[in-house]
């Protein structure tokens, strides 16, 4: 029989559970806020979503509207069959017209190489998620080996072809991030999340993953609410933190505990979470969840105290 202290605690994860369950449902329709999935959503074929997907989420990094202006450029030069043109892209022929496009340090020429490692992918295993599965193991305890794999595989890719004299570092690189070298690699961890779950948001895409090996992406708006209801027990970003998130997120959900990103990361975006602002609170929807703090300035030491 369980004591005082496991029925209280098993008190509060049902709590939370009630309350974030509410939150993801308030969430979970299609036109919920503004978001790079929505351009995903506009192709129907499978291999068009996991396409754009991907480059979606590449370039997922910098204000929502010039994120979504990027991706619009990109595919205005694929077309309207985006896997097509990855599949025949040649980058000699194909990769002038990417010349115009910047995207914060992101410059044309990685555009031509991450197009280019896409159809390499493709023309070896016929889609991104056999591509991503041959390092999948379903034994591990989340995706991050997999992670590791798919991203070591994909930089050990012809990217020559793509730069012609290639560079110290190529900006393709900062595409295919790895768990094992301490990032949180929130642009991958949003592409499998739209690739993997299936709801009225994501899209469902894949089969040969489990929504239960998914981490959360990482950003900003996730740290902040996270810390703010205690999910991490880190100050940091990095793997670790995004790892501990979803271990509390797990307990809440084991099958699937990435259904809650969407909702709390746009909480943060909506600047109702008060983590460590005058305002607590007193915004905030998760009211009564979560423990704010105030940020506070820092007194300067008395005139007599200074040295």
């Amino acid at each position: 029989m369980a004591d005082g202290r496991d029925s209280w605690l098993d008190m509060k994860i049902a709590e939370a559970k009630r309350t974030l369950d509410r939150h993801y449902a308030d969430f979970n329709y299609p036109d919920a806020a503004t978001d790079p999935i929505q351009i995903v959503r506009r192709f129907a074929r499978a291999d068009d979503r996991e396409v754009v997907g991907f480059v979606a989420a590449a370039l997922a990094f910098g204000r929502v509207a010039s994120v979504l202006q990027s991706i619009e450029r990109v595919l205005a030069i694929m077309g309207d069959r985006p896997a097509a043109y990855a599949r025949r892209f040649q980058p000699p022929r194909d990769g002038r017209a990417f010349g115009g496009i910047v995207h914060r340090w992101i410059r044309g020429a990685d555009l031509v190489a991450l197009v280019w490692v896409l159809k390499q992918m493709l023309d070896r295993c016929g889609s991104i998620e056999s591509f991503f599965a041959v390092g999948y193991d379903e034994a591990a305890d989340d995706i991050g080996p997999a992670l590791d794999s798919f991203s070591t595989r994909a930089l050990a890719l012809d990217l020559r072809t793509a730069y012609g004299r290639l560079p110290a570092r190529p900006g393709v690189c900062y595409f295919f991030p790895r768990p094992s070298a301490g990032s949180a690699c929130k642009r991958l961890n949003l592409f499998l999340r739209w690739m993997v779950r299936r709801d009225a948001l994501d899209l469902g895409v894949w089969s040969r993953v489990s929504p239960a090996k998914l981490v959360v992406p990482l950003d900003t708006h996730v740290i902040r609410v996270g810390r703010c209801l205690q999910l991490t027990r880190y100050t940091s970003p990095g793997w670790a933190m995004a790892r501990d998130i979803t271990a509390s997120l797990r307990v809440l959900d084991p099958d699937d505990p990435v259904k809650y990103d969407f909702s709390l990361c746009h909480l943060g975006m909506m600047n109702a979470c008060g983590f460590n602002r005058p305002q607590k609170d007193t915004q905030c929807p998760l009211r009564g969840m979560c423990r704010p703090r105030a940020r506070t300035r820092r007194r300067s030491p008395p005139p007599s105290s200074r040295r």
